[in-house]
């Protein structure tokens, strides 16, 4: 067994889960502000639109804030994350680092520790974060299509395997070390044949954005996501965006999320029953300075909580 199930299985305690929470909204406050300063248009989606129109905030036992941009949108982001947030922020992709194995990227709170089971043996820092997506242009032609986001989820599979050889599959049975052999497999003939991340991850994008010079689209997807052609938004879906009351501040989500979320949970605005509650409980979680500072500031839109954990006037610093 190549995943320790004892830790997999843990959950939160109630108090450790409202800091991993309280810390995310103080980062979701400096992305917000980062955002509007720049006029960068991006939305919350997946699990973070179920949590705002069932719970009006996170779910209660979610540990994550997924957002989402439209790819020149997600570009500009991240150079003014780089160019602006670095004294706080860390921005981690494997543009970055080749040894990160997925396609999207971290914007890391600096200072903090937050390392999931899956990947416990990757070669990169990892830290509390907000996971941010790139969504690409859809092509009408249906096939085009299929063929594209079988390729883009071949391609980001192999990146994955060229980093960990035993992939976390939770399947606690026969199935998963049949499946194992096969990746560790997989892993050798990549590793001997020198096929590097850092062509993987190229290969990734280049079929993601191969149609982003389209002029006549109707739809954007994630092509990087477990199941194939799981995650298209319509453009009239997601414009105009829409501010919703998220915990104690607002944030913005597609215009309509029913069909995308229905397509993905079925009835989501059902309570899962208590086994199904799962979140990424992390093999590793170090909150650095912020374990100390109380929630209430932590939450607070209008302070702005700087690297050494001291608290200003958010409007005042701006």
């Amino acid at each position: 067994m190549y995943i320790d199930i004892e830790v997999y299985m843990k959950e939160y305690d109630d108090i450790t889960l409202k800091r991993l929470q309280s810390i995310e909204l103080m980062m979701l406050n400096d992305f917000k502000a980062i955002c509007k300063k720049h006029d960068i248009p991006f939305f919350a989606y997946a699990g973070s639109g179920i949590g705002v129109l069932r719970h009006k905030g996170f779910i209660p036992w979610d540990d994550d804030i997924d957002i989402g941009f439209v790819r020149d949108d997600y570009e500009r982001f991240l150079k003014v994350a780089k160019e602006e947030m670095s004294d706080k922020y860390t921005v981690m992709n494997n543009r970055e680092d080749e040894n990160y194995p997925l396609m999207t990227t971290r914007l890391m709170l600096n200072g903090t520790k937050f390392r999931e089971i899956a990947l416990k043996d990757i070669n990169c820092s990892l830290g509390i974060f907000l996971d941010l997506y790139p969504f690409d242009k859809v092509p009408k032609d249906k096939d085009a299509f299929l063929k594209q986001n079988k390729k883009a989820w071949w391609y980001s599979h192999l990146l994955i395997l060229r980093s960990i050889p035993f992939p976390a599959l939770f399947l606690y049975s026969w199935k998963e070390k049949v499946i194992h052999f096969i990746t560790a497999i997989v892993y050798g003939v990549l590793k001997i044949c020198g096929v590097s991340k850092k062509f993987l991850a190229g290969k990734c994008e280049k079929i993601a954005t191969q149609y982003n010079d389209l002029k006549d689209f109707d739809a954007v997807n994630w092509y990087f996501d477990t199941a194939v052609c799981s995650d298209v938004f319509y453009m009239n879906e997601i414009f105009p965006l829409k501010e919703l009351p998220f915990e104690n501040t607002t944030l913005t989500f597609p215009n309509d999320q029913d069909r995308y979320l229905r397509n993905l949970y079925g009835d989501y605005m059902t309570m899962p029953p208590e086994d199904r509650r799962k979140n990424h409980f992390p093999y590793e979680l170090d909150f650095g300075i912020y374990k100390d500072i109380s929630l209430e500031i932590l939450r607070n839109p209008d302070l702005y909580i700087d690297s050494n954990g001291n608290a200003s006037d958010r409007k005042k610093d701006n």
